[in-house]
């Protein structure tokens, strides 16, 4: 069976060619851990479930990967600042890695409960700690971040077609950030 898929890039329908003949790779960013799935979060995943499963009714073979952020987060995103997981423990008098482990189990029941198929591997972000400092040292030799805040950021600038995809105007972009901070 024929599968067409939007491109993105020529914004037009056009049959889907997977990289490995009859074999798909399907990454899913998974939920922060910090709190019950609401709709808007499991909006995401039921849109992942239903390209899998048209994927896989079209006779592709689907290797699902989905990670799990069970570790901290950014304070600067427009919350008061404090890691989301670690403000929860707080408030519920239990540790961050109870906090994850019970809004892991919090959010596959809801998955299960929405009739959803489940990725093949799940990855914690725990897990791959080590390897995200090997990425981010990889990313800073290539000069393709910027510190602020004592935070590392990728700087898109590094990149000259970045923002192509989603037609952004970087300079447009660029501009408003800069007329906010003044």
């Amino acid at each position: 069976m024929s599968v067409l898929l939007y491109n993105t890039m020529s914004r037009q329908l056009e049959p889907f060619q997977p990289i490995k003949e009859s074999e798909v790779g399907l990454y899913s960013c998974g939920p922060t851990v910090y709190n019950f799935a609401h709709i808007g979060n499991l909006r995401t995943f039921l849109f992942e479930d239903l390209l899998k499963r048209m994927l896989l009714v079209s006779g592709f073979n689907v290797n699902h990967v989905m990670n799990i952020t069970d570790v901290g987060h950014l304070t600067g995103d427009g919350d008061d600042g404090e890691d989301k997981l670690e403000k929860m423990a707080h408030k519920t008098n239990r540790t961050v890695w109870e906090i994850a482990a019970f809004y892991t189990e919090a959010f596959f029941k809801d998955y299960d409960e929405l009739n959803m198929i489940r990725p093949g591997t799940v990855c914690k972000a725990t897990d791959h700690v080590s390897q995200m400092i090997d990425l981010i040292k990889r990313l800073e030799e290539g000069g393709h971040t910027y510190i602020s805040g004592g935070n590392v950021y990728f700087s898109i600038d590094s990149i000259p077609d970045y923002g192509k995809l989603a037609r952004l105007d970087l300079d447009a972009l660029r501009t408003a950030v800069r007329d906010d901070v003044e």
